[in-house]
């Protein structure tokens, strides 16, 4: 069969490669799988009880929960009943949530858990259009979801097969909000046929096959991970989702997946938690660590000497080898996107034979533009690699993406005039992002647009680059520049602190608080040295000249991070607003 909605997806998962782990689960300590064809039941009752329950054709209906099974049944039932699927992330506030609901008109929304229909059900009077709240696990005087499921009545199956006939594929299917690092949210207006060109340009670049396992812990309400599980049904992948953030480790263990996607932040983790262990090695065993170390970040994905392969093959053998069995020893590929990768892991990662590749795109792109391939020759460190089939790159004069192609959005809903000014009359969609050709090929990420600053001198500053480089420090785990309208560049830096603590109890420094610990002289002299090792890297104008330790790592639930870790600039700077005064104070 050909598919060409959505919901048509299941279906051809059906009869080309019925799973007996469709979704798999873990429920009480024990993993639960759903069949294809139980999936698909479970989906056509979603379908029935909405028509059951009153919902029209381009209704609108909210998801706000974690990754589970049931977010798939809801999602796919909401499209195949021919209403729109509108996913909220859980983190954000309810003032967001109050936003987004009115702005959409939602009128059903199902939630996973206490918290979350908290936050719902506080604003349900100030949303006119929501009728219901149901849950998916069980809460006091809330609906559970199985309630809902109870409400599917196959005297609508006509009525669902006409839905189903009728829908066209270049109809509305979501409307995905902008996490709003900038402003109010806006609504990503996302077709059918949007999502399912880009998951059929995205097969040629992902080798994912019918008998891989994946493992999906990204929130399933970004595009990225929603479009990547789509990809993985299509392709008859089982999908294993993670109970949280904290047990992927051993959730990597129990399911040894193939695949995953993963975001720069939690790779940056992986690896620091892998240095940390490295550090607490004595002897032979630590030489050989450090020396494994080095050779990964001298990996090339071409051209390398005999030699450099033979000692390569031989700490793969020693150390990187125990690398692989703690992501479950089977792992053949991870995609990550959302911000920019550290060349230096990404090299160490695929010097272990983990193929790590990074990709681009945007919500409003659907929402892959270009990746880097699993072939070594189409892949690039420091970049984003190639774009994909039918997608179309250009870089406008002054240095903005522009992208063109069948997975572009419709536009944002509610608003043509923010529509119009990214999407030209020739189909052109202005990225907002930076960027520049490596090799007339691979495409490079330089900057956000919006994020480039003026210093008081006149000069442009752009963040990004001079982040990334001093991420590259073991002693630096987050780090936001500042310089907008100053004299001259300063920058916030949260420390690593396990590495840091673990050279300051070399050194006989105390470290019993944190907050005395970045107070040391000692330890500002360290962070001096890495300025003063990094800095010649760029213009005296694009220089780091002051810096303020912060003691406490940036977060989602803090504000300082998107749902996908992105640093939020604007509540960074006014959160932090007398520090950075006091630093161009002094």
């Amino acid at each position: 069969m050909t598919i060409r909605r959505l919901f048509d997806i299941p279906y051809y998962q059906l009869e080309n490669y019925p799973k007996p782990d469709m979704f798999s689960v873990k429920e009480n300590g024990k993993w639960r799988s759903y069949s294809t064809q139980e999936s698909i039941d479970i989906i056509r009752k979603v379908s029935l009880a909405l028509i059951e329950s009153g919902i029209n054709k381009d209704d609108k209906i909210g998801i706000v929960s974690n990754n589970r099974p049931e977010w798939n049944f809801i999602d796919l039932g909401i499209l195949q009943s021919g209403a729109i699927n509108v996913p909220v992330y859980p983190t954000i506030t309810s003032e967001d949530y109050k936003y987004i609901f009115n702005d959409a008109e939602v009128r059903i929304c199902f939630v996973s858990d206490k918290d979350l229909y908290d936050k719902v059900n506080a604003i349900k009077s100030e949303v006119n259009s929501l009728m219901e709240i149901y849950t998916f696990e069980k809460v006091e005087g809330a609906k559970h979801w199985t309630e809902f499921l109870q409400k599917a009545d196959e005297k609508h199956a006509d009525e669902l097969k006409h839905r189903m006939d009728i829908i066209k594929k270049e109809e509305l299917a979501t409307i995905i909000y902008t996490s709003g690092t900038t402003g109010v949210p806006k609504g990503v207006m996302l077709s059918h046929h949007n999502i399912i060109e880009n998951l059929l340009s995205v097969i040629p670049c992902l080798p994912v096959r019918s008998h891989h396992r994946t493992l999906s812990f990204l929130p399933l309400c970004h595009s990225f991970e929603r479009t990547v599980l789509y990809y993985y049904i299509y392709t008859g992948a089982s999908i294993y989702y993670a109970e949280s953030m904290e047990t992927i480790g051993e959730n990597l263990k129990e399911i040894k997946p193939h695949f995953f996607s993963s975001v720069p932040r939690l790779l940056e983790k992986v690896y620091d938690k892998i240095m940390d262990k490295g550090r607490e090695l004595t002897g032979i065993k630590k030489v050989l660590f450090f020396w494994a170390i080095a050779l990964g970040h001298e990996y090339e994905f071409r051209g390398k000497s005999a030699w450099y392969k033979l000692k390569l093959s031989i700490a793969n053998k020693i150390i990187f080898s125990k690398w692989r069995e703690a992501l479950g020893g089977e792992v053949i590929g991870i995609v990550t996107g959302a911000s920019a990768l550290q060349p230096r892991l990404a090299r160490v990662f695929n010097a272990a034979q983990i193929k790590v590749r990074e990709g681009y795109g945007l919500t409003e792109t659907s929402p892959v533009l270009t990746f880097n391939r699993f072939d070594d020759d189409d892949a690039e460190f420091g970049t984003v690699g190639v774009a994909i089939p039918k997608v179309e790159i250009k870089i406008a004069a002054d240095g903005e993406i522009l992208a063109k192609g069948p997975n572009i959005m419709m536009g944002y809903y509610k608003k043509e005039k923010e529509t119009a000014e990214v999407l030209d009359k020739d189909g052109w969609f202005s990225t907002g992002d930076i960027g520049e050709w490596v090799d007339n090929k691979f495409l490079k990420i330089t900057d956000r647009k919006k994020e480039l600053y003026k210093t008081s001198g006149g000069k442009y500053v752009a963040p990004q680059p001079i982040e990334n480089k001093f991420k590259e420090s073991a002693l630096i785990e987050q780090i936001m520049v500042i310089g907008d309208n100053q004299r001259f560049v300063t920058a916030l830096i949260v420390p690593a602190l396990p590495a840091l603590t673990s050279l300051c109890k070399a050194k006989g420094i105390s470290v019993d608080n944190t907050e005395s610990l970045l107070n040391e002289k000692a330890v500002l002299e360290m962070y001096t040295q890495i300025l003063a090792e990094y800095n010649p890297s760029f213009s005296n104008t694009d220089q780091i000249k002051k810096f303020k330790l912060m003691p406490a790592e940036w977060t989602i639930a803090g504000g300082e991070l998107t749902p996908t870790m992105k640093v939020k600039r604007k509540f960074i700077l006014n959160k932090y607003a007398s520090e950075i005064e006091a630093i161009y104070a002094e």
